[in-house]
């Protein structure tokens, strides 16, 4: 990967090369956009990834089982969220394909393909989700959008080059055999 292509992490690489002495005794744990719907309807919230995440509302099997028969919502936007911009010259698709086993080149426009992120000896550090993203999209770039693991999203973005960290935004994930009826509604 060439250094245009590598330069844009750098404020994620300061946070995670901190000094033993900088890092603070506990980190502070964010909310989700949606906390305050998610308490109110009783979710039980546990830290995980830095955030203060929903992990069961009436109890695991009810939910596993309305989910299989029904549908559910996930709220996942403790994920690591990654836009990549195919305008700044650098030869993106080549560079995510140096780190990602997957064809780039081939992923249609406003297509979505499961991946994972290679280290350098070839070995997998985690699997991902990267789009191709349609002209007309919310954040009005031509590029790719990924969703790293919430828990190793630091990494991963150092990983990857050309990552640019943008605001927490809302990611919801709908599961389930009615998720059709679901999005009716």
């Amino acid at each position: 990967m060439d250094a245009t292509a590598s330069c844009c992490a750098v404020d994620l690489a300061r946070k995670a090369f901190m000094s033993d002495a900088e890092i603070p005794d506990e980190i502070a744990i964010e909310t989700l956009p949606l906390d305050a719907w998610h308490r109110a309807r009783g979710g039980r919230m546990v830290p995980f990834a830095g955030y203060e995440m929903p992990v069961q509302y009436e109890g695991i099997m009810a939910e596993h089982l309305w989910v299989r028969e029904s549908a559910g919502l996930f709220d996942v936007s403790h994920m690591g969220q990654l836009l990549f911009r195919s305008d700044e010259g650098a030869d993106l698709v080549a560079a995510l394909e140096a780190v990602l086993p997957a064809d780039i080149a081939g992923l249609g426009e406003g297509k979505q393909r499961y991946s994972l992120l290679l280290a350098e000896d070839g070995g997998i550090l985690d699997d991902l989700m990267v789009t191709r993203l349609p002209d007309a999209n919310p954040f009005d770039i031509q590029g790719f959008y990924m969703v790293v693991n919430g828990a190793t999203k630091i990494d991963e973005t150092l990983a990857i080059a050309g990552a640019r960290r943008g605001a927490a935004r809302l990611l919801h994930v709908l599961q389930g055999p009615q998720l059709r009826r679901a999005e009716e509604h």
